[in-house]
């Protein structure tokens, strides 16, 4: 079977994502995939999503968080940017996500836009309501866990 031509070839773009969770979150690349073909297909219907053709082609996580490079269709950049927006939760843990930029190949996407590795954290030792807990540290914010749920604050918060 014969390759096509080039000029019928078809034209993708990359965008990087970033993404954010709760430390003990339970995200992965299967996950993250199909939450974004079920926002496609909320959006914009079978047909809609068929013409994007979301594929999350590299995923990197962490505690707390993570990156991925998701192709799309060259023309359907901007409808691609509102599918990722449309994303709220990978399966039942909740995320924030991202889109860092859009690139034409996967290596100037991980070049210009992907950060890599986790942000620096630092864990302390806080006493609230009498109890003396873990706190993660990360970039300003704090993350510690009261009646078996994790909370989120600043450091004003907690004072």
């Amino acid at each position: 079977m014969k390759h096509l031509p080039k000029h019928l070839q078809p034209r993708w773009r990359y965008l990087a994502v970033g993404f954010e969770t709760w430390p003990d979150a339970d995200v992965d690349r299967g996950g993250f995939q199909r939450e974004l073909w079920y926002a496609a297909q909320n959006l914009l219907g079978d047909v809609g999503s068929a013409d994007v053709d979301l594929t999350v082609v590299r995923f990197d996580r962490w505690d707390g968080g993570g990156e991925a490079i998701v192709r799309v269709r060259r023309d359907e950049s901007d409808r691609a940017r509102a599918i990722v927006a449309c994303v709220e939760t990978v399966g039942s843990d909740p995320i924030g996500v991202r889109v860092a930029g859009t690139s034409g190949t996967v290596r100037a996407c991980e070049e210009k836009y992907m950060r890599g590795g986790p942000e620096r954290t630092e864990q302390r030792h806080v006493t609230a309501g009498g109890d003396t807990q873990a706190v993660v540290v990360r970039d300003g914010r704090l993350e510690y866990r009261t009646n078996d749920a994790l909370t989120a604050g600043t450091p004003l918060d907690i004072e």
